[in-house]
């Protein structure tokens, strides 16, 4: 029943400004935020944010419940952003140290998380709808020096391709301009 596209792209690539145009008609969005401000600049971040969507946006801040925030709004359209802040969430609500991590403890939470994205999923094809999903594209960059960024580079990249593969239309963002890959 529901759409569901995926937006990948970048850092400031500009998958945000391409997920609210093609919002832009619908007048009820739950906004799903699954940043935690840190600092003032992400403060900063998130305020420009919230100015540019304006007033027909519900937001959910928070990276646990998501599928029930969707089954359970009364709005039409969703906006996930981003998967890749809701992993590292997910990844530091386990562990805080990641340098002595086993093999093991890496698959269970590699599997802990994409039980949890393929939830959302459900929730979101069940949902009559849009549903926009907005994640990093990381499979283009260096292989990290660091295990942490390792782990979150692998996690990320089987989740984004879990979301592609079961998405109605998938989107890649390349300094501004959108790229339909899928759909």
């Amino acid at each position: 029943m529901g759409d569901i596209i995926m937006i990948t792209g970048g850092m400031r690539s500009g998958k945000s400004t391409f997920a609210e145009k093609l919002l832009s008609d619908e007048t009820s969005i739950l906004y799903i935020a699954t940043s935690k401000i840190t600092d003032d600049e992400m403060k900063e971040r998130v305020r420009i944010h919230q100015q540019r969507r304006g007033s027909k946006y519900e937001t959910y801040e928070g990276h646990v419940d998501i599928a029930t925030q969707v089954l359970n709004t009364s709005n039409k359209s969703t906006l996930l952003e981003c998967v890749g802040t809701l992993v590292t969430n997910m990844m530091f609500d386990e562990f805080m140290e990641f340098d002595e991590l086993s093999v093991q403890d890496i698959n269970k939470l590699e599997l802990k998380i994409v039980n949890e994205i393929e939830t959302i999923i459900d929730s979101m094809k069940e949902k009559e709808g849009t549903h926009i999903i907005i994640t990093n594209e990381v499979g283009l960059s260096l292989i990290s020096e660091y295990k942490l960024g390792r782990i979150f580079t692998d996690i990320i990249g089987r989740v984004n391709q879990k979301i592609a593969n079961r998405a109605d239309q998938v989107y890649m963002i390349i300094s501004g301009i959108e790229l339909l890959v899928k759909g």
